[in-house]
């Protein structure tokens, strides 16, 4: 009789100790599937996503180890670009200059080529610069890719855009971690046969942590947002001519900058201009 008994019962003891290590093994891949975004998120979009971009042609999400921009495949230019900046990102490293067109967009979406800015009387100016990715060739390699360009009136490319590019160098170099976001707005004219929109504006928006390793705090950050016109009046102007607030900056775009910050001090830091 004991044996009738232990028998049926090894077996069903067998069946419980299976299933109890299936569910737990299922629990923990489950657990460590949904724990990965947190993980793995991309640095440069770790305050936000400015427009909640993802696989739509016009809104469309690509993220780089260097950076991560929304391509808008109707117009030919991203909607922004976001990086982080701080010094372990600048080095020595000269411009590669080997602009090139973009090779992860969708199989419908034109990439734009360099020759497409020829003759236009627009440069081929970069969102995130060069200069911000000098630790290696790679790193500055990354920056001369189409999706990372929009025509630029020269004065605006080489004046007062670059001016504030090296301004928010300087910053970094002084310990500083700075987030960016950087775009176009509006319909100045199209170029490539219609394929490229020249934006009437250029805009860029700047979070700047003083101790990085700190809870942000109205204290202890800063913005600075500018929003200057794509046209040679620019010439002989300073960047800090066209300081705006980031609010005005995301009323005139639609889009949410810096949304993972803590609101309240969101809402102080967005609402100043820079001084």
């Amino acid at each position: 009789m004991r044996c009738k008994i232990y028998l049926p019962t090894a077996v069903k003891l067998r069946s419980i100790i299976f299933r109890l290590c299936y569910f737990t093994v299922l629990g923990l891949v489950l657990f460590l599937t949904s724990c990965s975004p947190t993980i793995t998120q991309n640095i440069h979009l770790k305050y936000g996503n400015p427009s909640g971009a993802d696989n739509r042609v016009n809104n469309y999400l690509l993220e780089k180890p260097e950076y991560a921009l929304s391509y808008n495949c109707q117009a030919g230019i991203p909607n922004w670009v976001s990086w982080q900046l701080d010094s372990s990102w600048l080095g020595q490293t000269e411009r590669t200059d080997d602009f090139r067109p973009e090779p992860n967009l969708p199989a419908d979406c034109y990439a734009v080529r360099p020759k497409d800015y020829q003759r236009s009387g627009y440069d081929r100016g970069h969102l995130i610069p060069s200069g911000d990715r000098t630790r290696s060739r790679l790193d500055n390699s990354s920056t001369f890719v189409m999706s990372n360009m929009m025509p630029q009136s020269p004065s605006n490319n080489r004046e007062v855009w670059r001016e504030l590019e090296v301004y928010s160098r300087d910053l970094a170099a002084q310990g500083k971690e700075l987030y960016l976001v950087a775009g176009g707005n509006g319909i100045a004219q199209k170029i490539a046969q219609s394929k490229v929109v020249v934006p009437e504006y250029t805009w860029k928006v700047i979070l700047i942590l003083d101790q990085p390793d700190e809870d942000i705090t109205f204290e202890n950050a800063k913005t600075i947002a500018v929003w200057m016109p794509n046209t040679e009046e620019v010439l002989n102007t300073d960047w800090q001519d066209y300081i705006i607030s980031v609010d005005e900056v995301e009323q005139r775009t639609g889009f949410n900058f810096f949304n993972l910050v803590p609101k309240k001090a969101q809402r102080q830091l967005e609402k100043v201009y820079y001084r």
